[in-house]
């Protein structure tokens, strides 16, 4: 991805929980993957490697997309707008965002 991607995405992760369904967490991401609720997945880059791996594995299972944020928990926590640190995010329902579209777009370039 490129770093216009990363910019777009900053500024998309603040509309999503205002306008839109998300879980926050590695538990309630858990349980909307195997729901197969989910459409996309963001985990910080400082998630432990094994958390990452089984995300992964239950995201391809439910065709849910997984990107790997570009900053760590507290930065995710803060783009957000929560005063804690988020180890991942998942959207259930981007709401008006074009996030879950424009990433499926990006996805398929990169």
């Amino acid at each position: 991805f490129s770093t216009d991607f990363f910019d777009f995405l900053a500024g998309a992760i603040v509309l999503v929980p205002s306008q839109g369904l998300v879980a926050l967490g590695y538990k309630t991401s858990l349980k909307t993957l195997r729901s197969s609720k989910s459409k996309l997945v963001l985990i910080a880059n400082n998630t432990p490697p094994l958390r990452k791996s089984e995300v992964e594995y239950y995201a391809m299972l439910s065709k849910c997309q997984v990107i790997h944020y570009n900053g760590s928990n507290v930065d995710l926590g803060l783009a957000c707008g929560k005063y804690f640190r988020v180890s991942m995010l998942t959207i259930i329902d981007p709401g008006d965002s074009d996030i879950v579209r424009t990433t499926s777009a990006a996805g398929t370039e990169a």
